[in-house]
């Protein structure tokens, strides 16, 4: 008998109709047809080639060769089976927030309170996203703020303009290593014009209009997070929301700027107050495995999951709006194109956002 064990960081995870195998080293997903996944004992596969035909013989070739091609598998004897220990999918992180969003639209903020907030609460990574046009002086004097503070790292998304330099970009990204992306989005042209030295960021150019909030959301495959990270994060807590906390253009504190409730404002709330507050702490805990439709997708634990914009507005365990994924028939369409989610898009008002 062939006994053939996945890596321990090669993970199957199972949908409706197929199942993909997660490595979370390589940041890639094969996908396998459910006759694979079923021949696999959690992590193990055993084949006794004596009881097939030829035929099934002819396709557990492929099968093994696909695996040990790709470096998913490996062949082991029974005694050399606990040598092997299983990737702990246990999730922990030692601050109250992982990640912070902070919108502006309306004039300046005062960034050096809210930065002093932030160290409090561990958070090591920012992303602000301007929604007007922005002056190369206000992203250094963020990495100016930034600089000597607890925070790893930060990104700023801002709109093209022609306030905007490719030059100044680079020697910014250049200055500031705190500062990992550079995005400027509503470009004509995407394109790459910085890489950072270490190779996890730079200054990039898009085609998207990203002009409110109401843009976030989206389920794309360009989106997925293939890590270990994620993964396990995934298995116990929401994958968007957990450990996140975002100021919104107007100052108003909540889980994500997409979302209406609001914790109150930054002018007289504080941060760690709102991140105390167990009715806000809520969302982090819905997971993939307790939503409609997702709870079925193969995708499931390597996607990201929006809770602002629902299929059924009600439902908080509806599956997002904007994903056009049909783990039923493996197929993704353009989800703005679905008749089902005419009514969810009329709630939320997005009519101008999309071509129906």
């Amino acid at each position: 008998m062939m006994l053939l064990k996945l890596f321990a960081n090669c993970i199957l995870l199972k949908g409706a109709t197929r199942a993909v195998i997660c490595d979370l080293q390589r940041s890639n997903y094969h996908l396998i047809p459910m006759s694979l996944f079923d021949l696999f004992d959690e992590d193990m596969l055993k084949l006794n080639f004596n009881i097939y035909n030829k035929q099934q013989k002819s396709i557990l070739y492929e099968y093994v060769e696909f695996l040990t091609a790709n470096e998913l598998a490996f062949t082991i004897s029974q005694n050399e089976l606990e040598l092997f220990p299983k990737l702990s999918l246990e999730w922990d992180y030692p601050s109250k927030i992982t990640n912070i969003i902070i919108d502006i639209k309306h004039g300046k903020i005062d960034l050096s309170n809210i930065i002093s907030q932030i160290e409090d609460l561990r958070c090591y990574y920012l992303q602000f996203r301007f929604f007007r046009p922005v002056q190369m002086d206000e992203i250094i004097s963020i990495g100016n703020l930034l600089f000597d503070s607890l925070i790893h790292g930060f990104e700023a998304l801002i709109p093209n303009a022609d306030t905007v330099d490719e030059v100044a970009l680079t020697n910014i990204v250049n200055l500031f290593p705190k500062l990992k992306n550079l995005i400027v989005y509503n470009h004509p042209e995407e394109k790459e014009v910085c890489i950072t030295s270490d190779n996890v960021g730079g200054v990039f150019f898009i085609n998207s209009n990203i002009s409110s909030a109401m843009h976030c959301g989206v389920i794309h495959p360009a989106y997925f997070a293939i890590n270990i990270e994620t993964f396990t994060e995934s298995q116990h807590h929401n994958s968007c929301l957990n450990r996140k906390i975002s100021i919104d253009v107007d100052g108003e504190i909540k889980n994500c700027p997409s979302l209406a409730k609001s914790y109150g404002n930054i002018k007289d709330t504080k941060l760690i107050d709102v991140v105390n507050n167990p009715e806000f702490q809520k969302v982090w805990h819905i997971k993939k495995d307790e939503i409609t439709k997702c709870k079925d997708c193969e995708f499931r634990h390597i996607c990201t999951d929006c809770r602002a914009y629902l299929e059924n507005p009600e439902d908080r365990y509806s599956a997002p709006l904007k994903c056009g994924y049909n783990p039923y028939t493996c197929e993704w369409e353009e989800w703005s194109s679905n008749p089902l989610k005419k009514q969810a898009i009329e709630h939320y008002g997005m009519q101008e956002l999309i071509n129906l």
